[in-house]
């Protein structure tokens, strides 16, 4: 019971329902492991009881929780003193106009303490009768005095002061939120595109920022389109001769910085003054990236990220030996200081991985603890390599800039939508530089569902919520605000993992882990606060199993969902589905008829995804069932879309299916439309396969034409059957215009 107790006050659940009136017990020994992750012993009674004392202690004595998120209409639960005083010192450190105004609405009896906007700090006395409870609206006024004045604070990350009567003190980090993220002003459409899969007649092998510039200019341009949504650009843990690099753009080294295997190297300004052997050298790799570009769209070989890399990085060691120019070199200076310890410790990860390898557990020299002496002398030894690597990061920002820019100066409303992954590699440069945050021997994954009997193990460290929290979410905060540094919205994949996630302990199989709860209150605070510091649109990848009043909270926080069209359905209480008609589909969502884990439309509307899955050994009944439930769900929606006078062509027409699903889309009241890109050329692949690693060429495909040609970013402009579907859509969806709004 003790032990029950104790994981629930630290946010771990003792058992799951799998399905409505299932309940599964976690196992004892998970508990104790994901316990110990936390940094609490519970392995034996005694222990338990000592945590609990300790815990109830801490409680007991402390002033304020290490961190307190405020929005308007939502006070932060407090329990304080009688006669403690509050002061608010904000994220600037400096007073605040808005700032004074709370200093006097938390005023309720007698005068200002002593140091009233010390050292730039705002200061207001408040006396209490003991607990501040939650902020009670009567009438449309705010009841609470706290509750009015923090939420005359202007949005940031500031920090909350309390002196108890006693002379206690304590400090905590206040994160003050707008109440919604930013939404879209107008409707609109675009492109989902895996950019490696992108390649122009100017790429190195596989698709760089200079092709998404040009999508993003000519969709929008042409084609109306309001954005573009890419995979996650993170950096990617370096290959060796013995592993190479995963391709998996959901498995990063960090999440915090790109990846520079995306740069278009002759766009670096400093290119075009390489001289003499340089330049002879700089245009022998250019033949060999022609070479690699060839391969791919010419002779079906895949693509080779370790190849492109490993010439891209000796074009850019070429390139550094170019001076900046002063202008230039103040540009980097600047993003220097604007990145700070970050940029230092990913750069420094990078360099210490070209010497001893990515897996930092095994560097010698106390080189796996950041803050050792061994790594303060690296640090002083590797100051060459780790500025190459702080200047990629710099170059890679400038391009994904470049591409922003393009896409808004096309009349993009929205522009590019970046994705955050869900989580780290164990070995990589995050894992390394924020030991503190992530949970020790674990691994987030999913629990047993209908589609996964044995659960999932995605091999990625959890963030340690007590540690977040510690933190002021700092870490959190500076992952979302670098990427919506160029950014009009950010997809968020499996959203859910603000409010709980599916920890693993090592060396156990995924059914026998257990969820773990995240202060969703403060997670989507910090989220609104960059989104809104952003102009940013925020979107939720919120497939699969989710828990009750998961997807209201965040549809009321404004953050959109995900609507895939092969997957909206009506259950009925028997079990039975039918397909959703386009007025019953939610508004606040992007709305898709497929993504980079399912099969391509083409591929769905043939029945040639079961054919791939029955090669591979990945059917779980026989082909001729599995034939046949498929011919089924397609049919159901033929149906519907042709009753609705949607399919005008009449059936046995693959083209003319592919533009009806779109057009049913349109009909939907989504706010975001997306269109597959290799849907508009017919391509049969899904560019991931899960459930299978080498069976299938996962996150390595070149889009392809309905004959498995690949085609080349000018062969996409100029394809007539993507400009037939795009003009339908364009046809049928309002241009959009404007910049995203709050």
């Amino acid at each position: 019971m003790g032990r029950a107790r104790l994981a629930e006050l630290h946010g771990v659940a003792t058992s799951y329902e799998p399905a409505p009136g299932r309940t599964v017990q976690v196992p004892e020994d998970t508990v104790v492991a994901v316990l110990a992750a936390l940094g609490v012993d519970a392995s034996t009674p005694r222990s338990v009881r000592e945590a609990l004392d300790r815990h109830d202690g801490r409680l007991r004595d402390r002033l304020l929780p290490p961190c307190v998120v405020v929005r308007p209409g939502k006070a932060p639960r407090l329990s304080l003193p009688e006669g403690t005083a509050l002061r608010v010192r904000p994220e600037d450190g400096a007073p605040h106009p808005r700032g004074r105004a709370a200093a006097r609405a938390l005023r309720t009896g007698g005068p200002l303490p002593k140091g009233t906007r010390e050292d730039g700090a705002l200061a207001a006395g408040v006396r209490t009768d003991g607990v501040l409870m939650e902020g009670v609206l009567t009438e449309g006024a705010i009841a609470d005095g706290l509750l009015t004045a923090l939420a005359a604070l202007p949005p940031g990350a500031h920090t909350l002061l309390a002196e108890a009567p006693d002379g206690r003190r304590a400090t905590a980090s206040l994160i003050v939120a707008p109440d919604r993220m930013p939404l879209s002003p107008v409707r609109s459409h675009g492109f989902l595109v895996q950019l490696y899969s992108l390649l122009s007649a100017r790429s190195w092998g596989m698709g760089d920022l200079g092709d998404l510039a040009d999508l993003a200019a000519w969709s929008g341009r042409a084609l109306g389109a309001g954005f573009v949504q890419i995979n996650p650009l993170h950096a990617a843990v370096p290959g060796t001769p013995a592993a190479p690099t995963d391709p998996s753009p959901y498995r990063p080294s960090s999440r915090r910085f790109p990846d520079p295997v995306h740069l278009r190297i002759e766009d670096v300004p400093e290119y075009a003054h390489l001289r003499g052997r340089a330049r002879a050298r700089a245009d022998q790799l250019l033949e060999a990236a022609a070479a690699l570009r060839t391969a791919v769209l010419r002779e079906g070989a895949l693509i080779d990220r370790d190849a492109v890399w490993a010439l891209k990085r000796e074009a850019l060691e070429l390139v550094r030996t170019v001076p900046l120019s002063p202008g230039r070199r103040a540009a980097y200076c600047d993003f220097l200081a604007e990145r700070g310890q970050a940029l230092e410790d990913h750069a420094l990860w990078c360099a210490l991985a070209e010497t001893h390898g990515p897996e930092w557990r095994a560097w010698p020299d106390g080189l796996a603890d950041p803050g050792s002496a061994g790594t303060a002398r690296a640090r002083a030894e590797h100051l060459d390599r780790t500025d190459f690597h702080c200047w990629l990061a710099w170059l890679t920002d400038a391009q994904l800039a470049a591409a922003q820019r393009a896409a808004r100066e096309a009349g993009m409303g929205i522009g590019l939508v970046h994705d955050l992954a869900v989580g780290v590699h164990p070995s990589g440069a995050d894992a390394w530089a924020l030991q503190d945050v992530f949970a020790s021997g674990m691994s987030i994954g999913a629990p047993p569902d209908a589609f996964n009997s044995r659960g999932q193990d995605w091999g990625l460290p959890p963030w340690r919520p007590d540690a977040l929290a510690a933190t002021g979410y700092a870490p959190y905060r500076e992952l979302l605000s670098g990427l919506l540094r160029h950014a009009g919205a950010l997809r968020i994949d499996h959203v859910m993992g603000l409010f709980r996630l599916w920890w693993v302990p090592e060396g156990r199989e995924p059914a026998e882990g257990c969820y773990v709860r995240y202060d969703a209150e403060a997670m989507l605070g910090a989220l609104a606060l960059e989104a809104h510091r952003a102009g940013a649109v925020v979107i939720g990848e919120d497939l699969g199993t989710v828990e009750p009043g998961v997807r209201e909270e965040l549809e009321r926080r404004g953050v959109l969902g995900t609507s895939v069209m092969w997957f909206e359905r009506n259950y009925d209480g028997a079990g039975a589905a039918r397909p959703l008609a386009p007025e019953e589909w939610r508004a606040d969502c992007l709305a898709t008829v497929t993504t980079h884990d399912l099969p391509s439309t083409a591929a769905r509307l043939t029945g040639e995804h079961v054919e791939l899955r029955h090669r591979l050994g990945l059917l779980s009944r026989p082909l001729a069932e599995e034939r046949a439930a498929d011919a089924v769900e397609v049919a159901e929606w033929l149906g519907l879309l042709g009753r609705l006078g949607l399919l005008p062509e009449g059936p046995g027409d693959e083209e003319a299916a592919v533009k009806a699903v779109h057009r049913f889309l349109l009909r939907t009241p989504a706010k975001m439309v997306g269109v597959w890109l290799p849907d508009a050329v017919g391509d049969r692949r899904p560019q991931n396969l899960p459930g299978t690693w080498d069976q299938y060429p996962n996150w390595r495909l070149p889009i392809a034409d309905a004959e498995g040609r690949p085609m080349s970013l000018e062969e996409l402009v100029a394809s007539p059957r993507l400009r037939t579907l795009m003009d339908e859509v364009a046809r049928l969806a309002p241009r959009p215009s404007g910049a995203p709004v709050a």
